[in-house]
């Protein structure tokens, strides 16, 4: 298995610029392109509907609510395509 993980500032920072360098950069801004996209349901989730305790009433019962409200966050997503760029929105 092979992790492809982001990395440190300092690093990326330290890079040499010149062409393997600027190659390893646009590999860096793929990773964290898809970490932001991969995170921003879990941040919707966190913050718009507050679910930030873990409840244990059953793994049927956590999973169904964890459906349900990825399935919410989906929609409040998907939303936000198509209303005007100046209205309020949460975060």
């Amino acid at each position: 298995m092979v992790w492809h993980v982001a990395m440190k500032r300092s690093k990326r920072k330290a890079l040499p610029n010149n062409k393997l360098g600027r190659i390893q950069e646009k590999l860096e801004v793929l990773k964290t392109s898809v970490r932001a996209k991969v995170e921003h349901p879990f941040h919707v989730l966190k913050n718009l509907f507050r679910h930030r305790k873990t409840r244990y009433r059953g793994l049927a019962k956590n999973t169904a609510q964890l459906f349900t409200l990825f399935g919410f966050a989906n929609l409040v997503l998907a939303g936000r395509r198509f209303t005007l760029p100046n209205t309020r929105r949460p975060s």
